[in-house]
């Protein structure tokens, strides 16, 4: 078999949508011919919040795991005098000398021997001192770890691939002028040196391209776990109380206000309805709660939030709810979609045309698309029949009354989607294989 070592900040078990990605390559990669070792860091679930991602690891020693997918190797972690500032003293105490600290170590993290991703570097580097290794494939964010593999394939002679999950140059730094030259700088001397770049859409290629035009490229979407949802598609929905739910980062675009203030309304229309709205694993929680104590008190007992949860125990949670909630992405995919598309639940896009959702992507989200889709999620929803995509806040109140009549009468929300088994991460990964195999 042909050896990949992995470099992969996030891995299970910290609970992460960026950690799905390697794991699947961990977790398949023998069926095609590859033999993984991840070299990943300590993780724990703690806090089940963000404070996981800073929190030290559980032992000085790199510990390894061996399986019949691979090995990973789990490197120590000691946080940063910025992470243990915010361990000690929470998110609203010295903001401002931890964001000089943590944007020291963002850019001498490239020029010196320093940071909290450098204990990765020298795990794989010890692992590569006594073992042969073909290629080595590094994944981003973090992207100190595609620096890390250049130092690697440079010094043990192999190729490496660069796994873009998103824009390294991300258009949405250009506001920090200095630190988004910095990284256009970084990102052409490092990237260049890949064999290969692997990423999960069109339009995330065409901005890498922004930087390295001649680069061999891969396309390689996220997708759905057939293993985990094989059975939970046809686990019961919940019959008493019509439920939706969101999981996930919510940006600045989303218009999570507009869609908050629309079922306010819609429960002051209808006080006796019974319904409910579950947000798991956000980065907004609190403020969802307290939009709901100080804006919106007809939501009060309706909203639930949920810390995050294994991609597993989240799964099988949102199998009981009867529909889905997915904010427009635009030129993105996002990852969520495909696990809402393989438990066959109703997928409710907002918004598709919503004057308050415009003025949001015009403020928030205005960068260059390069001739990209910006229509992607509602392309898919149609092709597979499998949600319904609003266009306004005024649809949307109508939608919640055609879906909570639906719910009344037959205790569930029918979901007909067709052809989503072309988006089971098992493809994905082999398309990816075949892609490696054939750079050596």
């Amino acid at each position: 078999m042909i050896r990949v070592l992995i470099l992969a900040y996030d891995f299970p078990p910290y609970v992460s949508v960026g950690g799905l990605r390697p794991y699947h390559w961990y977790k398949n990669f023998r069926k095609f011919g590859l033999d993984p070792v991840v070299v990943t860091r300590q993780w724990g679930n703690t806090f089940g919040s963000a404070l996981d991602y800073v929190a030290p690891g559980y032992s000085e020693q790199v510990l390894m795991e061996e399986t019949e997918f691979g090995k990973v190797l789990y490197s120590p972690y000691h946080p940063s005098l910025s992470h243990r500032l915010l361990l000690k003293y929470g998110d609203t105490r010295f903001k401002l000398v931890r964001k000089c600290l943590s944007g020291f170590y963002e850019v001498l993290q490239y020029l010196l021997p320093i940071g909290t991703k450098r204990e990765l570097y020298i795990a794989a580097f010890d692992y590569l001192s006594k073992n042969k290794v073909d290629v080595i494939i590094a994944t981003g964010e973090p992207f100190v770890l595609f620096h890390y593999a250049k130092r690697l394939s440079k010094h043990f002679k192999m190729p490496w691939v660069a796994d873009y999950r998103d824009p390294w140059s991300n258009p949405w730094r250009k506001k920090n002028g200095l630190y988004h030259k910095f990284n256009q700088w970084v990102e052409k001397r490092t990237v260049g040196s890949a064999s290969l770049i692997s990423t999960v859409s069109t339009f995330v290629e065409r901005q890498i391209r922004q930087q390295i035009p001649m680069g061999n490229f891969c396309i390689a979407p996220n997708g759905y776990d057939e293993e985990v949802l094989a059975n939970l598609h046809s686990a019961e929905q919940n019959a008493e109380v019509f439920q939706m739910a969101f999981v996930g980062t919510i940006y600045d675009w989303h218009p999570l206000e507009i869609v908050m203030k629309t079922l306010n309304d819609w429960a002051d229309f209808y006080p006796q309805r019974k319904f409910e709205v579950h947000f798991y694993g956000t980065n907004r929680n609190e403020e969802i709660l307290q939009m709901v104590a100080n804006r919106f008190p007809h939501l009060n007992g309706r909203i639930k939030v949920h810390p995050k949860l294994s991609n597993q125990m989240l799964l099988a949670c949102l199998s009981g709810h009867n529909a889905l909630l997915l904010f427009n992405y635009y030129a993105f995919m996002g990852t969520k979609i495909y696990d809402y598309l393989a438990l066959k639940r109703k997928i409710v896009l907002c918004f598709s045309n919503d004057p308050g959702a415009q003025v949001l992507k015009e403020k928030y989200y205005s960068l260059e698309t390069y001739g990209a889709s910006e229509t992607l999620q509602e392309d898919l929803i149609r092709a597979t029949n499998s949600g319904i995509i609003v266009e306004n806040a005024a649809q949307l109140l109508q939608t919640l009354n055609e879906l909570y009549a639906e719910h009344e009468q037959t205790g569930q929300i029918a979901c007909e989607s067709t052809g989503i088994e072309a988006f089971s991460r098992i493809l994905q990964v082999e398309q990816l294989a075949e892609k490696i195999k054939a750079t050596l």
